[in-house]
């Protein structure tokens, strides 16, 4: 007897229809914290560095050793993992650029995750904050220091005041006042608070107890992706004065480097401004120490959710994501602070991810890229892979550590005018599991491409400029072609670029 051809579709479709349960769908608690580079006790690259809650995520999830922006600045590095797309296709390459401007309607990281059914909230600084509007959550809060509205409070229980206190201090400063003696309008200088505030008053304390609200009051009939972005350590490091007092002077070193180590370092990759170097050692010594006050305050935060998450049955079901948007600068290098240089301090981020069936306690040297992490929650959360990324789940490196992944990431840095923001120098840079090649280029016609060329291996805290070393012209070729190759050539095997 024959079949009918609608008989035939009707058996291949019931033979292809799935089996199995539909894969569960994890929630997702991404925390960002920002400015804050790898001083965490489990990398070990701080003595001084105080957090124990963070120390317990590491312990129970995994933390990779070698993750990176795509860009040190704020607005470059968010729009470029929100979107899962690299600065030199979102074109953000500063702080006062929208995310969408040269993409339109991509589809950021959160609002995928909606498109798929999960409730989405944020609270505190996710996206860079005047452009937090770009991207379409069900909860979008800020959160803000109770009382006073200044930008500095008028108390300062610090060891060491910073140069910006004044007589008239006493009465809080606006920021205004803070820039004012240096004739600019961004650049903050060097600035600290130790007060008598509360920890749940401040933007970050008060950030915790909304997340947590949210997490209370949650539904559980639809996963959740919620945000806790803590602006921390970001400047000015205020925080209450328990958290300095955990980071006394006495325990605090100044970067030990060779004296001449700026002679080699090409001077678009130098950062900083001249009223840094007006500050004494004990200055100096108290700045770090107040950056380190701050951390130790987000890691109180981190504490809080965990165990929120614990308390409401979610530890279980919950993928948990601690990340940094870029590294910072404490002095190194002859006296740099902030970021935006291409030097691992800069570049390199903290990261560690907490996931439902990963074996946890362990670390990685893989090479991993934030703007991997839109398509990696994707994986672990049971999505569908987005199209069109230019990052790549690391979920493989997750299972397997120590398996082969990427041969490079890549990253930049851009210098401009002020306050006209005219693109002067781009610093394009590729990181190998063992060198960092960069190529700093004037933009517009003329000038020289200069080069910076470490061996981290030998060198892991980039002393040693080996980039006019005619000894070693062979590797800077080699480096300068695989730049040029860009991050599709430094796939793992087997996968493939988007088309």
């Amino acid at each position: 007897m024959r079949t009918s051809v609608a008989a035939v579709l009707l058996l291949a479709s019931l033979s292809c229809a799935p089996s199995a349960d539909p894969p569960v769908r994890h929630n997702v608690l991404f925390i960002v914290a920002d400015d804050l580079n790898v001083a965490l006790g489990s990398y070990g690259a701080y003595p001084t560095a105080r957090t124990p809650n963070l120390d317990r995520l590491a312990a129970e999830g995994v933390r990779f050793d070698r993750a990176y922006a795509q860009h040190p600045v704020c607005n470059p590095s968010r729009a470029s993992f929100l979107s899962g797309l690299r600065p030199e296709t979102t074109q953000v390459i500063h702080n006062f650029l929208a995310p969408r401007h040269a993409v339109g309607d991509v589809v950021m990281l959160p609002e995928y995750f909606r498109q798929h059914g999960f409730f989405t909230a944020r609270v505190g600084k996710v996206a860079h904050g005047r452009y937090e509007d770009s991207v379409t959550w069900d909860i979008s809060e800020n959160a803000r220091r109770r009382g006073t509205g200044n930008y500095l409070p008028g108390v300062d229980h610090s060891e060491v005041r910073d140069n910006s206190w004044t007589e008239d201090s006493g009465d809080g400063m606006s920021r205004a006042d803070v820039f004012a003696p240096h004739g600019r309008t961004g650049g903050l200088p060097l600035t600290w608070r130790a007060t008598d505030e509360l920890e749940e008053d401040t933007p970050d304390g008060r950030t915790t107890r909304r997340v947590i609200e949210i997490l209370r009051e949650h539904e559980g009939d639809k996963p959740f992706f919620i945000a806790a972005g803590f602006h921390k350590p970001h400047q000015p490091w205020v925080a209450p004065a328990s958290f300095f007092e955990q980071h006394p002077l006495s325990e605090t070193a100044l970067p030990s480097e060779p004296d001449d180590d700026r002679d080699d370092i090409p001077a678009p990759a130098v950062v900083g401004y001249p009223d840094d170097a007006l500050h004494t050692d004990d200055q100096k010594r108290q700045a770090i120490a107040a950056y380190h006050a701050t951390v130790t305050l987000i890691d109180h935060q981190v504490g809080l959710l965990l165990d929120a998450l614990r308390e409401l049955g979610l530890e279980e079901s919950t993928i948990v994501v601690f990340v940094s948007d870029h590294g910072f600068h404490l002095g190194e290098h002859g006296g740099m602070w902030r970021k935006q240089s291409q030097f691992e301090e800069s570049t390199r981020v903290p990261l560690i991810v907490r996931a439902p069936g990963v074996a946890g306690g362990r670390s990685t040297t893989g090479l991993v890229e934030l703007v991997d992490l839109y398509p990696t929650l994707a994986d672990l959360s049971g999505l569908p892979e987005p199209p069109g990324l230019e990052g790549t789940s690391f979920r493989p490196l997750l299972e397997d550590l120590d398996g082969a992944w990427k041969s490079a990431i890549f990253s930049r840095s851009d210098r401009f005018t002020r306050p006209d923001r005219q693109h002067l120098t781009a610093g394009l840079s590729v990181r190998t599991p063992r060198y960092r090649y960069t190529e700093w280029t004037p933009v517009g016609e003329g000038g020289e491409v200069e080069i910076e060329l470490y061996d981290l291996e030998t060198d892991p805290r980039e002393f040693d400029n080996l980039g006019e070393d005619p000894d070693h012209a062979a590797l800077r070729d080699r480096l300068a072609r695989q730049l040029e190759a860009g991050w599709k050539a430094a796939l793992p095997a087997g996968i493939e670029p988007p088309s």
